[in-house]
């Protein structure tokens, strides 16, 4: 067996219709390889127009005719507007054969409904529809997703990816809409928890987003620099110090009262507070930056250097984006959640509680700027894995 890398294109119309949170929880649920990409782009018509040609060159058979053809007519633009499409990387031992088996064969002849079981995402979410009166002849094809079915195809797509992916942001802005004034923008992040092994944790939280109607525009996997960390979730720590100060004095004043059996003075209790409790929420910060980042503070001098731990960034737009986001995600504190929440299915504590997002605008600029949002490794990925 082979170490490699290979991909799953989530078609624009698998994206459009909120069904990236299902494509991916199968993915991940059922191979054991480790995604280290992901990039929401709107591909041109030169590009589709290319990979369809690269489609159609490696084998006459019907299966790769019919993708290409659909990729030459629904990949890039149509009435002057481009489409998202999601780019997934995985890496592992032979990616093309377990993508293969998740994603599904198509089916070049008629097949009965019945006979269909669910098992695959193409199963699921792709449509091969003939002719009543010619069982040869497609009347509608949608492929849900595509992948290649070897090596050296995964190679030639990736190249051809990383191609087109340098130079473009991140953030895919194809849409006008009619009132921009109420347009807002959101940045969630899936926190380390939900990726310690793999699991339908992600896919689910992105198909529970998805209730919102709010539209992805941007979406990359990303690994918190020590740095990032400590800038990101900066403004916490001066919250925690007030909040926790005084209980974690008030109960290293009770434990000590209780061990040496005397009444501690009020002078004393309140240097506790000012020290030890002031020490302890210092403490509690610097877990949450560990837990974001997989490096302590002070424990690394290098830090711009990547963490041990991953998350998935995405962005959200559409109207009331914050509020809409924010209601789904739920209470801070998992236990307080409301039902139906992400927070209450799938949060443990205050800081393992499964996923961000921000607060308000303002705050999506300050972490939008602090991540890079507009920056996304995915093409230096390829080049680093694909010569």
């Amino acid at each position: 067996m082979s170490n490699g890398l290979s991909y799953v294109l989530v078609t624009p119309y698998t994206v459009a219709k909120s069904r990236t949170g299902g494509v991916l929880s199968r993915l991940l649920m059922r191979t054991d390889l480790e995604l280290v990409g992901a990039q929401m782009f709107a591909p041109d018509k030169e590009f589709a127009d290319t990979y369809a040609c690269s489609l159609r060159e490696r084998a006459p058979s019907n299966q790769l005719v019919l993708l290409a053809d659909y990729v030459k007519q629904y990949l890039g633009p149509s009435g002057g507007r481009p489409h998202r499409s999601l780019l997934l990387l995985f890496k592992g031992q032979d990616p093309c054969d377990k993508l293969l088996n998740v994603c599904g064969h198509l089916y070049t002849q008629h097949v009965e409904v019945d006979a269909l079981a669910g098992e695959t995402i193409r199963d699921t979410y792709s449509d091969l529809i003939f002719s009543s009166d010619n069982p040869d002849e497609v009347r509608y094809f949608e492929p849900a997703v595509l992948t290649p079915r070897h090596q050296d195809e995964a190679n030639r797509d990736l190249k051809l990816f990383a191609d087109f992916l340098e130079g473009h942001e991140n953030l895919v802005e194809n849409v006008v809409h009619p009132d921009p004034s109420k347009i807002e923008r959101t940045l969630v992040i899936i926190k380390p928890d939900n990726w310690k092994y793999n699991s339908s944790r992600p896919g689910a939280i992105i198909d529970m987003f998805s209730r919102t109607g709010l539209r992805i525009i941007g979406i990359k996997v990303h690994r918190f620099t020590l740095e990032q960390a400590l800038e990101f979730y900066g403004p916490v720590e001066g919250a925690l110090r007030e909040k926790l100060s005084d209980s974690f004095g008030q109960r290293a004043l009770e434990l000590l009262e209780k061990e040496f059996k005397f009444k501690i003075s009020k002078e004393s209790a309140d240097a506790l507070s000012l020290t030890f409790g002031t020490e302890c929420a210092k403490d509690q910060f610097h877990q949450i930056v560990e837990f974001m980042s997989g490096m302590r503070p002070g424990s690394s001098d290098e830090l711009d250097k990547k963490g041990n731990v991953k998350c998935m960034i995405l962005v959200y737009e559409g109207e009331n984006a914050v509020n809409k986001i924010r209601d789904v995600l739920g209470s801070t504190d998992p236990t307080k959640a409301a039902e139906g929440t992400v927070r209450k299915e799938f949060g443990s504590n205050v800081m393992v509680n499964t996923a961000h997002a921000s607060d308000s605008q303002e705050n999506y600029e300050r972490e939008s700027s602090i991540v890079r949002i507009n920056n996304n490794s995915l093409a230096a990925i390829i080049r680093e894995h694909v010569s």
